[in-house]
């Protein structure tokens, strides 16, 4: 693999020589930080208001045969000191990105700060958080260029939102949107519904099998009646990357758009069987020690739960079905919206029922869908035993590169 060059690791030292000093413009907003240092105050939180900082910068993962892969990403820096952001941020591009929540109700702060392409120091890439589908009250927080602020090498941004929508979304950089989201800069988001306060739905028992009254966990969305309650819920995410578009772009060749081969399909930024590996991934280089790849895909749950998957495509170049063998789907949401129509008396009442069973969902780029599975009771499963697969029909998406039985595929562990 190639290695950095002498000329990036002065990149590298200039960079912490930058974010070693207070004059360095890194800044974040967020009210539960009153002095402006980076990091919150050791208080009791802010009901409804979260603040989470991202750095956008490289690094490097690991596909599910070993093979390294340089990456544009996002590492999570929320809660660190201003003068360390860079510092901590070179290197620590994630994939897929750090996951944000957030709730019904919610106002978040969320800080981009660019801290630059350590193994591409000719690059100066500006960077943005899309959060796609989401209401914008303002197309400034949107991070479409045309319409918003791109954020440049060095300069940090602060975005607003009033989440007010339930439901599972995605985010990814929308500049130079194709190579940039190719390269890695995806990541999963997801708002819970206010329903989740409602005590009396969640412990609701009449929606659950015979004999199972164990209160949910909370709900998918506001359906006013505990359909979409859960006991566990995981977001998986379906993206891909063409290794000849990495290995150009680290070598500072010409990309190879029209050519475009997704050769390394993933689940939450993993081939399998990296997939069902619980623990984060380091990769080496960078640096051996900072895990790059945090989020597993693996699902476990007891007998009898319900299972919630947030499923969300950011592939930049195939539609993919999803199938679980052996446990039916029930499809309850898409694109962030309840499957249900309208209430007769604006709400107090839930309106007809659209969900339906299936026993795999197909999903584009920009697509999300929310699936219930139900783990049957004892003795139909065997806790430590008993393990399902998820994964996709397209045969050439389950396996990683030229190495076959991987790719999109993980595994529902009965516990």
């Amino acid at each position: 693999m190639r290695r950095p060059t002498g000329i990036t690791f002065l990149v590298v030292a200039l960079g912490f020589l930058l974010g070693a000093s207070p004059a360095y413009p890194v800044r974040w907003d967020c009210p539960l930080d009153t002095n402006g240092d980076g990091v919150m105050d050791n208080v009791a939180p802010v009901p409804g208001v979260k603040c989470m900082h991202l750095a956008a910068g490289d690094g490097m993962v690991t596909m599910g045969d070993g093979t390294p892969m340089y990456i544009f990403g996002f590492a999570d820096v929320t809660n660190r000191p201003l003068d360390n952001i860079v510092a901590s941020g070179m290197l620590g591009a994630n994939f897929s990105a750090p996951t944000v929540t957030a709730k019904e109700g919610d106002i978040l702060y969320l800080t981009v700060t660019n801290v630059g392409m350590v193994l591409r120091p000719d690059l100066f890439d500006a960077h943005s958080v899309h959060w796609h589908g989401f209401p914008n009250a303002a197309a400034v927080f949107d991070g479409l260029p045309d319409a918003s602020i791109a954020v440049r090498m060095g300069a940090s941004l602060s975005y607003f939102y009033k989440v007010v929508t339930p439901g599972t979304f995605m985010y990814h950089c929308h500049v130079e949107v194709v190579e940039h989201m190719q390269m890695g800069m995806l990541g999963n988001l997801y708002v819970r519904p206010i329903q989740d306060d409602n005590v009396t739905l969640l412990n609701l028992g009449t929606t659950r099998p015979v004999g199972n009254l164990v209160p949910f966990a909370g709900f998918a969305y506001n359906d006013n009646n505990g359909t979409t309650g859960y006991d566990v819920s995981y977001p998986i995410q379906i993206a891909a990357f063409d290794p000849a578009f990495h290995n150009q772009s680290e070598d500072v060749q010409p990309l190879p758009f029209a050519a475009m081969d997704d050769r390394y399909p993933m689940l939450n930024g993993r081939g399998y069987p990296d997939t069902v590996n619980p623990a984060p991934i380091v990769t080496a280089p960078p640096d051996g020690v900072t895990p790059s790849q945090r989020l597993s895909a693996l699902i476990t749950a007891s007998p009898g739960q319900r299972i919630l998957l947030r499923i969300s495509s950011l592939s930049t170049t195939s539609f993919h079905t999803l199938e679980s063998a052996g446990l039916p789907m029930r499809v309850v949401g898409r694109d962030a919206a309840l499957l249900r129509g309208p209430s007769a008396d604006n709400g107090a009442t839930p309106g007809i029922d659209l969900s339906y069973d299936a026993n795999s969902v197909t999903v584009g780029g920009g697509q999300s869908t929310d699936v219930l599975l139900q783990i049957p009771q004892l003795p139909f499963v065997v806790p430590g035993q008993t393990t399902y697969f998820l994964y996709v029909r397209e045969l050439e998406h389950m396996n990683n590169d030229a190495d076959r039985f991987g790719g999109m595929m993980t595994e529902i562990r009965v516990q």
